[in-house]
């Protein structure tokens, strides 16, 4: 197991500053930021040269590729917004393959407004991603969600029916604890009950105002915000724990939106606290 970065907060600059940055701070990997015109990996415009070159940076840096990102919403209610994203995932697995690394980082789509989360996953989720993890398996790809809980995958009942819905063994979850702990639902237990379906983990944690809570309730806002690992309430030992028991030995990819802190900074704090649980 390793700690890695997502390279978003770097979007705005080329690769090689965050691989640099990676590299210097003896980070294991990079999950990196894919899309149309992305200068990370650009998904219209990426092909073996565009590979062979990226591959060279990441020897480089002595760094290796967690997974891409392709973080699109494939449930629009636009017709022509949502076939732009969903080419935009399966280009995204076609780099993937040409980087020959295994794991595509994706989204579950955001519900049309008005329409509930679970007729969303049967009219529209599970028809996006049918022939996209069936594009995925042919070329030895795995999709895995990140369960924002904004998306049509907030709870565990959503997981169930979604992978009910498109069983195929290479379609799993970027999980991430940060969606859950604030929504009351134990993270510890959903790794135990999803086990064979994480594929990849993210970084990020979630402090609790109780405080504010206290005033607000729990459907009010500003009682909890996300944060670096270490800094909120998730237990980062017990977690990790609970995916080793599982099988599990990849990346902790670090999502860095902590706005109380500085972008190196908060990744630095992040990685000198999950180190402690890992060894490498």
């Amino acid at each position: 197991m390793y700690v890695g970065i997502l390279t978003g907060p770097f979007a705005g600059e080329p690769l090689e500053v965050v691989a640099a940055f990676a590299g210097q701070y003896s980070f294991g990997g990079l999950e990196i930021a894919a899309g149309p015109g992305c200068k990370h990996v650009d998904t219209d415009n990426f092909g073996p040269a565009e590979a062979e070159a990226l591959k060279d940076l990441m020897d480089k840096r002595a760094l290796q590729i967690s997974a891409l990102a392709a973080y699109t919403n494939v449930t629009d209610a636009d017709p022509e917004r949502r076939a732009k994203n969903i080419q935009t995932v399966h280009n995204a697995i076609d780099a993937a393959s040409l980087l020959g690394i295994d794991i595509v980082c994706a989204i579950a789509g955001l519900p049309p407004h008005g329409k509930d989360k679970y007729k969303t996953l049967e009219e529209d989720c599970a028809p996006a991603f049918t022939p996209i993890v069936k594009h995925a398996a042919e070329k030895g790809v795995k999709i895995a969600l990140e369960n924002w809980y904004a998306t049509n995958i907030q709870h565990l009942g959503h997981w169930q029916k979604l992978f009910e819905l498109v069983p195929d063994a290479n379609f799993g979850l970027n999980f991430d604890p940060s969606h859950l702990v604030h929504q009351d639902i134990d993270y510890i237990e959903a790794v135990d009950k999803f086990a064979n379906r994480i594929f990849h983990s993210h970084g990020k944690d979630t402090e609790i105002k109780a405080h504010v809570k206290r005033i607000v309730g729990n459907q009010g806002s500003g009682w909890w915000r996300y944060v670096i690992p270490g800094l909120g309430v998730i237990r980062w030992g017990e977690y990790i724990a609970a995916l080793r028991r599982n099988g599990y030995d990849g990346v902790i990819s670090i999502e860095h939106e902590d706005d109380a802190l500085g972008r190196e900074e908060g990744f630095l704090i992040g990685k000198k606290y999950l180190q402690q649980f890992i060894a490498y």
